[in-house]
């Protein structure tokens, strides 16, 4: 019975995954209707927060203000820093240069776990590396271009260690209280840490607007799947599965997206492509594997 539960969250994993390989596309769609990247952000998480307190306890603040601050950095790290420093950067530099390197993500989380704790295994460090390379195959798809943007290229390494470090909060948080407390604080501290980016760059898109269909649709996709329910489930398979284990399957997510977007944008699936999913899945398993 444990073990069948146990491959019912690897399952999950992969779903989940999957679901934001594809939000890289709706993200692109909303873009393209004018929505700035703060703004889309602040859409999402506002919509997953207030749809989170149909399931979250009314308990408002943790037990103490040291899980409190922990809490508050964790919608930092997995929400306002992440998404900001992401979405800037692929206004600078190469979306191909953003989806390589955000996706080491899993190996700085196995990186700063095994400086932490120090339970890290060859096996699992070798399965990382070698779905990295599938990751790069599958990025690039056949169509390799090298163009180093520093700044770029150094708010996305920002943004994997921000992922990197909200595992391992979620990690600690998730022995002490509820999953849903946790993802509903997460969502606050995030939309709340969003809010000097429009000091920056002020809010310019027409509101009514957001109930065209393509646009509400979308911004639903993001709040209520990608955001509300994934973010639940997500930090329920870190408690299950371990950070490590469950981190390795973000290594799947340009998969998901290279097969969306040849199926929902048309766009070109070349052989390198096929064999960096290959690598993908072969070094996920074996990283995963006991």
């Amino acid at each position: 019975m444990n073990a069948m539960k146990n491959y019912i969250y690897h399952i999950v994993a992969v779903l989940t995954v999957g679901i934001w390989g594809l939000t890289f596309i709706s993200t692109k769609v909303l873009i393209g209707h004018s929505l700035s990247p703060q703004e889309i952000f602040l859409l999402r998480f506002l919509i997953a927060y207030l749809g989170i307190w149909f399931i979250s306890p009314r308990k408002l603040f943790a037990d103490n203000w040291k899980d409190e601050s922990w809490l508050f950095l964790g919608g930092i790290a997995g929400g306002s820093f992440y998404f900001f420093t992401e979405n800037t950067a692929l206004e600078i530099t190469l979306a191909t240069n953003v989806a390589f390197i955000v996706c080491t993500a899993p190996l700085l989380t196995t990186i700063l776990s095994l400086w932490i704790y120090k339970k890290v295994t060859r096996g699992l460090m070798a399965g990382s590396l070698l779905a990295l390379v599938g990751v790069a195959l599958v990025v690039y798809n056949g169509s390799f271009v090298l163009k180093i943007s520093p700044l770029g290229d150094f708010l996305t390494l920002l943004a994997a260690f921000s992922w990197a470090f909200y595992s391992l909060i979620m990690r600690k948080m998730s022995n002490r209280y509820g999953i849903t407390f946790i993802t509903r604080k997460i969502f606050f501290y995030g939309v709340l840490t969003i809010l000097p980016a429009f000091l920056i760059h002020p809010w310019n898109f027409d509101i009514v607007r957001l109930l065209e269909p393509a646009i509400l649709f979308n911004l639903l996709f993001l709040g209520v799947l990608a955001s509300l329910i994934c973010f639940v489930v997500w930090n329920v398979v870190l408690k299950q599965l371990g950070t490590i284990r469950a981190s390795n399957y973000i290594y799947l997510n340009p998969l998901f997206t290279l097969v969306g977007s040849a199926f929902l944008l048309g766009e070109q699936l070349t052989i390198v492509a096929l064999m960096g999913a290959v690598l993908i899945l072969g070094g996920v398993y074996w990283a995963g594997k006991k």
